[in-house]
């Protein structure tokens, strides 16, 4: 077994990584960027190498930086986790010149899977199912709008390098083709440095499934199972389970055996994962080959016992795979989902920032996958994840509950997650059926982020937990409810809606109703702040519980005449110049930040008066960007 790893990647992959390694007696290598001085990853670590910036251009994604801290610690391998340097051939090729071993796939296997349309040839001649479209070299506007006119609406512009979502488009209707592809060919060539696109077919309600699969240096392939990866946004994933509630035990056999006979073709090593998207007829195709570790892997490992860094490993020392696909069973029902410091509200917008308490359940169904702590910084550089919460059940009905209960009992203080969408998808109705698709999250959004109203057990509660503290930032005002003087307070819900409370005595008046003042022993209550989270009965409350003196914050200027940046980023175009007339809805600038491009566009019809930016510059979220004068 290795001696030495070093890990390059950040974050929870690594934390994970470190975690097997440190069961088998594998010291490990941590490499950090300027904004990760004080990471998780770093502190797991038995040794830390700085190199670079926070820029991931000048340190996770600078091979050569990342290979010198390998040469010069003495690690015998590398471990790309996903994303970043994972499917970078170049990188894979290097550690093999090197004598460092690269955790990974051969860089041929990387080369041909990377490339999109390369990979769909390859599996259309080994007989597996591919999705209609077009892969062909001729990148001009006037060839790709013809074969998307042969092709049909609604169609699927897609990157032919790298993956979650970047470079992706749907497109309804002829006349947006143009527009669209210019989208996502800047995207693309921003994330992966090619702007080489492939069209396909848009399959309408479809599903995603992947499949697990292994390979080794003896002519051995095998699948773990498959993972439903439906439930997404902006093609990003969401929601993982295993099993696939879709799948019926002969789908299940034919698709095990296309996603081998795939890695078969490749003559694929150590892991892998096999992708398709599933109509509701049943019928699939192979979408694309990741050729790395899953974020989603834990699924996989909780349903099958088995732990894939540990057999990533094996094979990447020469061994053979440690089961055979007859011994590989599943067992019980597991879901993941992904923490996210984003604004659902806006579009998922990122929403970086410092996160002033993070509290994860404890009970035993759970496992939690994170490389951040309280008090530790969601930056503007990299992924928005906080962690994954994974739980598991003796069926798919025990899963969703434990899913409730825990992340009714997760809480992020401090800045703006995804919690209440989590929570809304694990009550949907569809969901606890099975009926999702891909484009559930988009159609049920305004269902999915409906909170629960504030109730008055819950926030009695707060108030009790803090007049029992002493309450010492509240006090007595001298004013009077029914003839009994009260301490006053402000609940304030997320849209605003706020509730006067006014405890006295042992009850409180909340909406004009008199309510008895209970610690409520069964309640969890945490806070950070002003912010509460109080979780009763399973259902998690969440407020901000204030002086009825403090005042809401305003902005200053009109965010439709000065209209701000949505997210902390940089500019990567400007569409406007001062003196421009603009229509409502024009585009003014495009953003980047976060692994995710966002336009800005117009809310008035005027002149711009003033661009207060140009490409390249860097912003703060609410910064004004430029000046309107309306017209009239």
């Amino acid at each position: 077994m290795f001696k030495k790893i070093l890990i390059a990647n950040r974050g929870e992959i690594a934390c994970r990584v470190m975690q097997t390694c440190r069961r088998l007696g594998i010291q490990t290598v941590a490499v950090y960027s300027d904004a990760d001085r004080h990471a998780l990853h770093v502190q797991m670590a038995d040794e830390a190498i700085h190199i670079g910036a926070a820029k991931t251009s000048e340190s996770y994604l600078d091979w050569k930086r990342i290979l010198q801290a390998a040469k010069d610690t003495g690690a015998q391998a590398v471990h790309p986790g996903y994303g970043f340097l994972s499917e970078n051939a170049e990188f894979a090729r290097h550690c093999q010149q090197e004598g460092i071993v690269f955790i990974g796939p051969w860089p041929e296997a990387i080369d041909l899977m990377g490339s999109k349309s390369a990979a769909k040839a390859l599996m259309e001649k080994a007989g597996v199912p591919v999705t209609p479209g077009y892969h062909g070299d001729d990148q001009s506007l006037a060839k790709l709008q013809s074969e998307a006119d042969k092709i049909g609406y609604p169609l699927l512009i897609k990157a032919v390098a790298g993956g979650g979502g970047k470079g992706m488009r749907i497109v309804n209707a002829a006349g947006e083709f143009k527009a669209a592809l210019e989208g996502a060919q800047r995207e693309a060539k921003a994330a992966f440095g090619d702007d080489h696109v492939l069209l396909e077919r848009y399959i309408q309600q479809p599903r995603h499934i992947e499949f697990q699969v292994f390979g080794d240096d003896h002519g051995n392939a095998v699948h773990l199972f498959e993972r439903e990866c439906s439930l997404q946004r902006r093609f990003q994933k969401v929601l993982e389970e295993t099993p696939s509630p879709f799948l019926d035990p002969e789908m299940r056999r034919k698709m095990g055996e296309a996603a081998v006979a795939a890695a078969k073709a490749v003559k694929y090593v150590n892991a892998g994962t096999i992708e398709f998207i599933a109509s509701p007829d049943k019928s699939f195709y192979f979408m694309e080959m990741n050729t790395r570790l899953q974020v989603e892997h834990p699924i996989t490992e909780e349903t099958t016992g088995q732990d894939l860094v540990e057999w990533q490993l094996i094979v990447a020392e020469g061994g053979k795979l440690p089961l055979s696909q007859d011994k590989i069973a599943q067992h019980g029902h597991a879901i993941e989902v992904r923490l996210y410091a984003e604004n659902p509200d806006k579009n998922f917008l990122p929403a970086p920032g410092r996160v002033e308490l993070f509290h994860t359940p404890q009970a035993g169904y759970v496992r939690i996958d994170t490389g951040v702590r309280s008090g530790d910084d969601i930056s503007l550089f990299y992924d928005p994840m906080i962690a994954k919460v994974t739980v598991r059940g003796k069926d798919r009905a025990e899963a969703i509950a434990h899913l409730k209960s825990a992340l009714a009992e997760t809480a992020v203080f401090g800045l703006t997650t995804n919690l209440p969408l989590l929570r809304g998808i694990a009550a949907h109705p569809l969901f606890a059926k099975g009926q999702v698709d891909t484009g559930f999250i988009e159609r049920e959004l305004k269902t999915l982020l409906t909170r629960p109203a504030l109730t008055a057990a819950a926030a009695g509660a707060a108030v009790a937990q803090e007049l029992a503290a002493g309450g010492s930032a509240w006090a007595a005002d001298g004013w009077r409810l029914g003839g009994s003087p009260g301490v006053r307070f402000v609940a304030r819900e997320h849209d605003g809606g706020e509730h006067q409370i006014v405890a006295h005595g042992s009850s409180i008046e909340f909406d004009l109703a008199t309510h008895t003042l209970q610690a409520q022993p069964d309640a969890q209550i945490l806070g950070s702040g002003a912010e509460r989270q109080v979780t009763l009965d399973g259902v998690a409350y969440n407020f901000a519980l204030t002086s009825p003196y403090s005042h809401k914050a305003g902005r200053v200027a009109d965010a439709a005449t000065h209209p701000l940046s949505p997210m902390p980023g940089r500019v990567v175009a400007v569409h406007v110049k001062a003196g421009d007339k603009v229509e409502v809805g024009q585009a003014l600038m495009v953003l980047e930040g976060m692994k995710m491009e966002y336009t800005v566009k117009a809310a008035v019809a005027g002149t711009i008066e003033k661009v207060l930016f140009e490409a390249g510059s860097m912003v703060d979220a609410e910064a004004p960007l430029a000046h309107i004068k309306p017209d009239g």
